[in-house]
């Protein structure tokens, strides 16, 4: 990364969210001169609007939750209630804790300049920033992705949420219908059942988290529908929304069936596409709206562009982002290159119980028509399940025809915290055996696992 006088900058990055953040800082850090653009609020959708805000907001309603149904262990909870803007102040004070949201300031006290508007380029080596022209050496895209609104026929003409306007609602509305039962679609589905709303899920695929194996799916929607009240519309496509009066009136069609529900309110969580308005065709970045296409150091087909985070169509999480921003820095400050190392990158869902994956799911493994072993262990056959007085859940492993750890999936309290040590054990291609084998403690979630890698060695 050559310093060449004649640009303003060693490099710019387009976008302040975990695809941008990690690689502006490494690169101030060693003395480039870096500005950072974002269109939105910086920080980018992580602090602000996703993970911090909803898993704020989750963790009150799974305390709430749990102290509602704690009649069973002699707790006297049946008045228990809740103050909606006293949570809603709470998510606020986790987002500012956090420091990562709205953090312009950060970059300016490590010496980035910073730019707040929408960046588009002129030509390879210089953008447009609100009315600015802007050049450097190199450049890192890191824009992210947006909520795409789903074809339903009179959507474009009410009012709906996004899981960015639902945070924001001033309370939870009395019936909500959700369309997209992916991750965000199932933690929210579930934050807002727990508060009172009458909660329905419309999702395509024919089962829940469609992306996780069948039994996650199978099981969340039981849990949704016997333990919440939620309706959950598996195969379902949404035909058209309307307003009527105060409500809205949704239609589906489910099974070749048409039929129509009155709610208060639709959130739209159907998925997201990469940001790619920014003209890059006039720096010859190849591209699809699909996302930005990279080699792998994250280059784009203009050498001296990178590109990382959910600009690339890969939906990924936070830490995949920043994954690939550092890995950016890393190639940008020398000439050695890396390549981002994706095997054994966990996905969470943070619901209660908590989901979470990492490897091959059995999906994949049949689409490259792997030989495969596999097992499950419920939670209710170790301990812990009986003084915790929890019972759904398991934890699924797959191994390879040699007994190597090549998927896992966990639903269990704590599910985020305990899928690691799979993630560890596939990343380093550790056999069920060997996993079996390591003590796990007494009394603890763990002690499924072990279980689990137990039945696939045996």
């Amino acid at each position: 990364m050559a310093k060449k006088t004649q640009f303003d900058f060693d490099l710019i990055v387009i976008g302040s969210g975990a695809g941008g953040s990690a690689v502006a800082s490494i690169a101030a850090r060693k003395g480039k001169r870096v500005a950072i653009v974002e269109a939105d609020t910086f920080g980018g959708d992580s602090p602000n609007w996703s993970d911090i805000p909803t898993k704020a907001l989750l963790h009150a309603a799974h305390l709430y939750d749990e102290a509602r149904h704690g009649a069973r262990f002699g707790l006297r909870s049946n008045t228990l209630g809740y103050n909606y803007p006293s949570l809603r102040a709470w998510k606020d004070l986790a987002v500012k804790r956090t420091g990562a949201g709205g953090n312009r300031k950060f970059y300016e006290n490590e010496g980035i300049a910073t730019f707040n508007s929408a960046a588009h380029f002129l030509s390879p080596n210089e953008i447009s920033v609100n009315r600015q022209h802007l050049s450097a050496a190199n450049f890192v895209v890191a824009t992210g992705s947006h909520w795409v609104t789903p074809d339903v026929a009179g959507l474009k003409d009410v009012d709906y949420l996004t899981p960015r306007t639902l945070l924001q609602s001033i309370r939870p509305p009395k019936s909500l219908f959700i369309i997209g039962g992916g991750t965000v679609g199932v933690e929210l589905a579930q934050l807002m059942a727990i508060f009172g709303t009458k909660v329905y899920v419309a999702e395509v695929a024919a089962r829940l988290l469609p992306k996780e194996d069948e039994e996650v799916g199978v099981l969340m929607e039981r849990l949704l529908t016997e333990e919440k009240g939620a309706t959950v519309l598996t195969q379902t496509r949404v035909l058209s929304v309307q307003t009527q009066g105060l409500r809205k009136k949704v239609t589906y069609s489910r099974g070749g069936v048409e039929k129509s529900v009155q709610v208060d309110e639709i959130l739209v969580a159907t998925g997201r596409r990469p940001t790619v308005d920014l003209g890059l065709e006039n720096a010859s970045v190849s591209y699809t709206p699909k996302g930005i296409e990279v080699n792998n150091y994250l280059q784009t087909s203009a050498r001296h562009i990178y590109a990382a985070g959910d600009v690339l169509g890969h939906n990924s999480h936070t830490h995949t982002a920043l994954l690939e921003s550092r890995v950016a820095a890393h190639n940008l400050l020398n000439k050695q290159k890396t390549s981002p190392d994706y095997t054994a990158t966990p996905k969470l869902c943070f619901t209660y119980p908590g989901v979470a994956s990492v490897g091959l799911s059995e999906d994949d493994c049949l689409k490259r028509d792997l030989s495969i072993k596999k097992s499950i262990a419920p939670l209710n056959m170790i301990a812990r399940s009986n003084t915790s007085d929890f019972r759904d859940g398991f934890v699924k492993l797959i191994a390879d025809k040699n007994g190597v750890l090549i998927g896992a999936t966990i639903i269990a309290p704590h599910a985020a915290e305990l899928i690691h040590e799979l993630t560890l054990a596939i990343k380093y291609h550790h056999t069920a055996a060997e996993v079996a084998s390591t003590p796990h403690a007494f009394l603890s979630w763990s002690e499924a696992i072990r279980v689990a890698a137990a039945r696939l060695s045996s």
